[in-house]
């Protein structure tokens, strides 16, 4: 019997073990999909205990919290922090096999040198010592980075925002890179309803000095944006819809729909996917002018219990896997880009395992000489970002694909804690071929694999990002 989570934790041969002690584990991190607020980097933010920065932000432990019965009080509410750890540690021995237990004890071990396993009865012990090392200067925001051997993050961030702390971050010099990605959700979500938008639109139009009158005006503003976010450093836009529609329109009609928002009037169904899809393809192609990488986040219904939606807002544990259609839009908007050589760099994210072969073989589609792995198959994503859910993903890929060209793992986290989520994935993906090797299916040239698995960890999204370090 294996101790539990020591050094060779998911390692299951020597093989394995020697893939990543020597080979993976001191590669550096390039994050390129998160959701770390860029302020609290700017600013070097300090938490006060173990409880503010583990749960402040953290809607998998939320959703995890409300499905032991722990009050809402206890997870979003108004109790104290020791109060919240308190039924967090109540909750840990009921995640076992979730990958929340992986995750939290790894976070203890690297972040804090803390071995114990958390439990009501270790409760006590574990928050005074991790909260007496938060309270340090080594625990800011910017020294988390340093210590987990972060390289790069890049952030997500809408269009209208003013990416002033970005720019304080680069003025400082600070070491880490901290770039904002480009996420226009907003500009195009018809479906948030008229009223939101209409909002929306009026506030970009004041940040991009733009009057926004029409369709052919929204993108106007879009690009000039666009155009900002680069000189800022921003490399990847993302987009997070539930799909691609498949649909198209003309400018007199995107138009029409338009004027029909602006004015509160009802938008059907049709009508929000013909804009949606258009307003996708006129990114797309400021993507592939400016050279960046753009990232399509699909498979997913969002903020499904209403009455929390209301109380608490969006992205606070409300969401679950889509059994959405996603073939017939992705071909029509990647074939109309691709057909004017204007296809950017692309990564494709499902949340629905079902798409997992359907994301593999439509890389395979576009993919363009002189570009390795031009179209990516992203990672196994939120929902799908544990064991099961990577070695999946990887197994899609090896088979119809080049799993050695892949750019590897993102945090897609909201806290500084979570970079040893890289660490994970590294371990099930040198198990995956050391198994592979054990079995007889691969070569055992360690040499070659070993070069595979730190391109896959690290250097492989170090030259697709083209992001200097």
């Amino acid at each position: 019997m294996k101790n539990f989570m020591d050094k060779n934790f998911l390692l299951q041969s020597g093989t394995a073990q020697m893939l990543y002690h020597d080979y993976a584990a001191g590669m550096p991190i390039f994050d390129y999909h998160c959701h770390l607020p860029p302020q609290e980097i700017a600013e070097d933010r300090c938490w006060d205990n173990l409880a503010e920065i583990w749960l402040g932000g953290d809607h998998y432990k939320w959703r995890a919290m409300r499905t032991n019965g722990i009050e809402e009080r206890f997870v979003t509410g108004d109790a104290s922090w020791p109060e919240k750890f308190a039924a967090w540690a109540q909750t840990v021995p009921y995640v076992m096999r979730n990958p929340l237990y992986h995750w939290s004890h790894l976070e203890l071990q690297r972040c804090f040198g803390i071995d114990k396993v958390l439990s009501p009865e270790t409760a006590d012990e574990i928050y005074e010592i991790a909260s007496a090392q938060i309270k340090t200067p080594e625990f800011s925001a910017r020294s988390l980075m340093r210590k987990m051997n972060v390289k790069a993050v890049c952030t997500t961030d809408d269009p209208a925002d003013s990416l002033e702390h970005h720019i304080k971050i680069r003025d400082d010099g600070f070491e880490v890179k901290v770039l904002p990605t480009f996420r226009p959700d907003k500009a195009m979500n018809l479906a948030a309803g008229c009223n939101a938008w209409k909002q929306y639109i009026q506030t970009l139009e004041r940040t991009a000095e733009l009057e926004i009158k029409d369709f052919t005006s929204l993108i106007e503003a879009v690009e000039k944006r666009h155009e900002f976010f680069h000189s800022v450093g921003c490399r990847l836009s993302d987009h997070g819809v539930g799909y691609v529609p498949d649909a198209d329109a003309s400018p007199v009609e995107l138009n029409v729909i338009f004027s029909k928002a602006m004015r509160g009037a009802d938008i059907s169904l049709e009508e929000r996917e013909k804009f949606e899809a258009v307003f996708l393809y006129e990114v797309g192609k400021m993507n592939h002018a400016r050279g960046w990488v753009q990232q399509f986040h699909v498979g997913v219904f969002r903020n499904n219990n209403m009455r929390m939606f209301q109380k608490l807002g969006p992205d606070t544990g409300f969401d679950s896997i889509a059994d959405y259609r996603q073939g017939p839009g992705l071909i029509r908007l990647l074939n109309r880009l691709d057909s004017s050589d204007q296809l950017a760099k692309t990564i494709l994210y499902n949340i629905n395992p079902a798409d997992n072969e359907l994301m593999a073989t439509m890389i395979g589609n576009y993919q363009t000489g002189g570009i390795p792995g031009k179209m990516q198959f992203g990672s196994g994503w939120w929902f799908l970002d544990q064991k099961d859910g990577m070695e999946k993903q990887m197994n899609a890929l090896s088979a119809l694909g080049l799993l050695s060209r892949f750019v590897g793992m993102l945090t897609d986290s909201r806290s500084f804690l979570s970079y040893p989520r890289h660490e994970y994935f590294r371990r099930i993906l040198c198990n995956l071929i050391g198994n592979d090797v054990e079995n007889g299916e691969l070569p055992n040239d360690i040499e070659w694999l070993g070069k595979m698995v730190q391109d896959i960890s690290f250097n492989n999204a170090e030259r697709y990002f083209g992001i200097e370090l």
